[in-house]
């Protein structure tokens, strides 16, 4: 090999190196801004997202409006579901959100970051082939959610502050009980359908190989509403929109939820303690969310 082609070989790879140790150092951010859409209205711009999507293997697992000029897109795919087949409570990492939002006269599409949510949620692999596609479809000028963004290993064992809940927090995140799995899918069909706390289906994804499945849900009332919350903490020129809608997790015989203190967390993790747009702001929200969840999940026969 001549001396010019091992120089280049070199130098080529210290920039790779480079280029791969700076991505790692600014660490990881929850949302991706994809490219600016054609259209200036929402729901033109959501048919062709949904079309991307399908192009690039996505299943769209369910949509919904939390509130006006917002649609949130759930998509899945055997990648997706097979990755969270390998993973305790792998379940909240079997779809993903995207969002399209008007913002003034534009509209924005975002989508959750695939390696970001796999390190909050203690996957296996790290979905960057997932994140791939999401780029293909929907294209990305920048992610954001957090200035400096965090690093891999910290998210994997991240809390916004001691004392508040972890991913492994099960206490914190459990809602309810039951004798089978059977039953525990059957309580929560049953109450997401009647809708009697505010509380309504949007998704759901079985995990193959498992007895796991994940529903989405909006929570259309009540101090931990979609709208309630967003109001006050997604006041950022690009929104973060794509944080809903709220998960339940059923594994085995128990529905589990992520209680905000966590799931509120991961999205907006530079969100201030204190002051008008701050989780101080929304301090009723995660009991709030909770105490829906499981009035939603609890059948009528076991409620006090």
């Amino acid at each position: 090999m001549k001396l010019r082609t091992i120089i280049s070989v070199a130098l080529a790879s210290l920039v790779l190196f480079t280029v791969v140790s700076i991505a790692q150092a600014e660490g990881l951010k929850p949302f991706v801004l994809g490219a600016e859409p054609q259209q200036a209205d929402v729901d033109q711009t959501a048919a062709a997202v949904r079309t991307a999507l399908l192009g690039q293997g996505f299943e769209v697992a369910g949509s919904y409006a939390p509130y006006p000029n917002a649609v949130v897109i759930i998509v899945t795919s055997e990648a997706l579901k097979a990755n969270a087949a390998k993973s305790d409570f792998g379940g909240y990492g079997a779809a993903m959100r995207v969002a399209v939002t008007k913002v003034k006269d534009k509209v924005q599409v975002s989508y959750t970051n695939p390696p970001y949510l796999a390190a909050a949620y203690r996957m296996k692999g790290n979905l960057e082939d997932v994140k791939a596609k999401l780029e293909a479809a929907l294209g990305k000028q920048k992610e954001y959610g957090s200035e400096d963004g965090i690093k891999e290993k910290s998210l994997r064992k991240y809390n916004y502050m001691m004392g508040m809940a972890k991913f492994d927090s099960l206490g914190d995140h459990e809602l309810a009980e039951f004798k089978t799995f059977a039953e525990a899918l059957s309580a929560v069909e049953a109450g997401l359908a009647a809708g009697k706390s505010g509380v309504t289906k949007v998704y759901r994804v079985d995990v193959p190989g498992k007895e796991e499945a994940v529903y989405g849900v909006a929570i259309a009332k009540g101090k931990g509403g979609d709208k309630y919350v967003m109001d006050y903490i997604d006041f950022g020129d690009v929104k973060s929109t794509a944080h809903l809608p709220y998960e339940v997790l059923v594994s085995g015989n128990k529905v589990y939820h992520l209680f905000a203190k966590f799931r509120i967390a991961i999205s907006f993790p530079d969100l201030s303690m204190m002051g008008s747009n701050s989780f101080m702001s929304i301090m009723s929200a995660p009991g709030a969310i909770k105490e829906s969840l499981t009035e939603t999940v609890t059948p009528a026969s076991e409620k006090k």
